[in-house]
C-alpha cells in the first residue's frame, strides 16, 4: 500500500486564517507509521469488541469531562487554526461533550440484543462491531465532527483512525491525546497526519472494515468508489444547499434576524446554513430591508475577540474561492446587495458579508454552493412555488420552514426533499436526533439511535427445537 512518499518527508502546517500566520508543523506520517497504527488498532479491536458496555461508556464519560474541562483550549485552538469565532468553538466544544455522553447514556439500551416474532422457536438480532473503522472529516467543525463518529462507534466496540482535515492538525492531534488521558487502551482511538491523497489507499487496506466521510462532493463520490469496489460499508455527508422557507405570516424583525444569523454562522462554512433564503412575496421587501439592515453592523474582525459577529474563513484559498463565486454570479445576472469583496485593511482570509438578489436558474450561484457569507434571496409567489424551487437542486441535506402555522409549515416540510426539515429553526444539532441528507447530500445517518446502527453487524441468532432441525 503506497501512502507517500519515503524519499522526503513533507509537512501539514497549520496556518492561523487571521493574519496567516504559521501555527505549527507536523510531518506526514510514513508508510511504516501508517502501518503500525493500522496494526494496533487491528489488535485493539480483538479485545475491545469484548468489553462491557459499562466499560465503553465509562470511557466515553471521561472524553465528554475531558472535554468540558478542557474547553477553552480547544475552542481556542479552533480559532485559531480554521478560524471559527471563539464563542462558537466553545459551543461546539460542549455539543461534543454532551454526544459522547448521550452515547455512554443510550449505548447499552440501542445494542442490545433484539427479539424478533417468530411462529416457532426464537429469534433475535445481536449488534456486532465490524472492526477498523477509517473516519475521514473535515475543518468546519474539527471537534463535532470526529464526535460525531467516534463516540457511537467507539460505543459499539469499533476502533477508529482518524484523517482529519489537514487545516486543523492540532485540533486532530488533541482528540487523540484526550482520548489517551481518558485511559482508552492504545489503538481504540488514533490519528492519522496524512495528505488528502491518501484516503483511496486507506479505504483499500485489508485491515479497514468500513469507512465514513464528512466532506466534499468529489470526495466523497472518491470514497464511496473506493469503498464500493473493496466491498466495505460507508457513509457520506456531504455537501449543502438548504433552503430557509419563509411564509407571509411570521414576524418578520424575528426571522430576518435569524435567517443573518444561520447564514453567517461560522462565517457561512457550515453544510446546512441557510444558504437559499426563500420569501413569500407579500412580505418580501420588508424582509429584504430588514437583512440589509442587520448585514450592514455586522461585526468582521478577530474570531478570538468576544465582540466579532464574522470571523475570517478558513484558508486563503477557501476566501478567493468564494470572492470567484460571487464574481461569477454577478457576471451571470445576479445584482449585489452588499460585500462581495475581501475586507480591506486586513491580512487575513476575509470576506465582506455579501448578499445577492435576482438570482435565477442558470446562475453559477442557483446551482453551486457557496461556503461563505454570502446570503442569497429568492422571491416566491405561494407555497407551492417555495416547494418547487426548494427541491430544484441536487443537494437534499437541510432545510428549514418558518411559519405560525404548523400544518401549514408541516405540509410544505413533508415535500421537500432533504434528510432534515426544522420548522421554525434553522437546521440545527442535537445528540438524539439524526443528521444526513439525501441526493448528492450523502447517504446514512449519524446522531441519534441511527448513528450507532451504520457500522455494526445485525446477526440474526435462530434457536428451534432439536427435534425440528431442517
Amino acid at each position: 500500500m503506497e501512502i507517500v512518499s519515503e524519499k522526503k518527508k513533507s509537512t501539514i502546517k497549520s496556518i492561523n486564517p487571521f493574519d496567516n500566520s504559521l501555527n505549527k508543523e507536523f510531518e506526514v506520517f510514513t508508510k511504516e507509521e501508517v502501518n503500525e497504527r493500522l496494526d494496533l488498532a487491528t489488535d485493539a479491536f480483538r479485545s475491545w469488541k469484548k468489553t462491557s458496555f459499562s466499560e465503553r461508556a465509562d470511557l466515553l464519560h471521561k472524553v465528554a469531562n475531558i472535554f468540558r474541562e478542557r474547553k477553552e483550549e480547544l475552542a481556542k485552538l479552533a480559532s485559531l487554526e480554521m478560524g471559527k469565532k471563539v464563542k462558537e468553538a466553545v459551543a461546539e466544544v460542549e455539543l461534543s461533550a454532551n454526544i459522547f455522553d448521550y452515547y455512554a447514556d443510550k449505548g447499552a439500551e440501542f445494542l442490545a440484543d433484539k427479539e424478533l416474532e417468530t411462529p416457532e422457536g426464537k429469534a433475535f438480532l445481536s449488534y456486532e462491531p465490524l472492526g477498523v473503522l477509517l473516519s475521514v472529516q473535515p475543518w468546519n467543525f474539527p471537534f463535532y465532527q470526529v464526535t460525531r463518529s467516534a463516540a457511537p462507534n467507539i460505543m459499539a466496540g469499533n476502533t477508529m483512525v482518524l484523517k482529519h482535515a489537514s487545516i486543523v492538525p492540532q485540533c486532530a492531534a488533541i482528540v487523540e491525546e484526550i482520548f489517551l488521558e481518558a485511559g482508552a487502551p492504545k489503538g481504540v482511538y488514533q490519528n492519522l497526519f496524512l495528505p488528502g491523497a491518501s484516503v483511496t489507499d486507506l479505504v483499500s487496506d485489508e485491515r479497514v472494515k468500513a469507512v465514513t466521510l464528512t466532506g466534499s462532493e468529489p470526495a466523497g463520490a472518491s470514497i464511496a468508489a473506493a469503498a464500493g469496489k473493496n466491498i466495505k460499508k460507508s457513509t457520506l455527508e456531504l455537501g449543502g444547499s438548504d433552503p430557509f422557507i419563509v411564509l407571509d405570516d411570521v414576524d418578520v424583525d424575528q426571522v430576518a434576524t435569524a435567517a443573518v444569523y444561520g447564514r453567517m454562522w461560522n462565517a457561512g462554512q457550515v453544510c446546512t446554513s441557510a444558504k437559499r433564503i426563500i420569501v413569500h412575496e407579500r412580505i418580501a421587501d420588508a424582509f429584504l430591508a430588514r437583512v440589509k439592515d442587520l448585514m450592514g453592523k455586522l461585526k468582521v474582525g478577530n474570531p478570538l475577540d468576544e465582540s466579532t459577529d464574522v470571523a475570517p474563513l478558513s484558508s486563503e484559498k477557501a476566501a478567493e474561492e468564494v470572492v470567484r463565486q460571487v464574481d461569477q454570479a454577478v457576471s451571470d445576472g445576479a445584482t449585489l446587495e452588499l460585500g462581495g469583496k475581501r475586507v480591506a485593511g486586513t491580512a487575513g482570509a476575509f470576506v465582506e458579508p455579501t448578499l445577492l438578489t435576482h438570482i435565477k436558474k442558470g446562475n453559477s450561484a442557483y446551482s453551486d454552493e457557496i461556503f461563505g457569507p454570502v446570503f442569497m434571496f429568492y422571491v416566491v409567489k405561494d407555497d407551492e412555488e417555495a416547494v418547487a424551487l426548494a427541491n430544484d437542486t441536487e443537494f437534499g441535506l437541510g432545510g428549514s420552514v418558518f411559519s405560525q402555522d404548523e400544518q401549514r409549515a408541516v405540509a410544505i416540510a413533508r415535500q421537500i426533499d432533504t434528510g432534515m426539515v426544522y420548522i421554525n429553526h434553522m437546521t440545527g444539532i442535537s445528540p438524539e436526533l439524526p443528521f444526513g441528507g439525501t441526493k448528492k447530500s450523502g447517504y446514512g445517518r449519524e446522531q441519534s439511535p441511527a448513528g450507532i446502527y451504520e457500522f455494526v453487524n445485525p446477526k440474526l441468532i435462530r434457536i428451534t427445537s432439536i427435534d425440528k432441525p431442517y
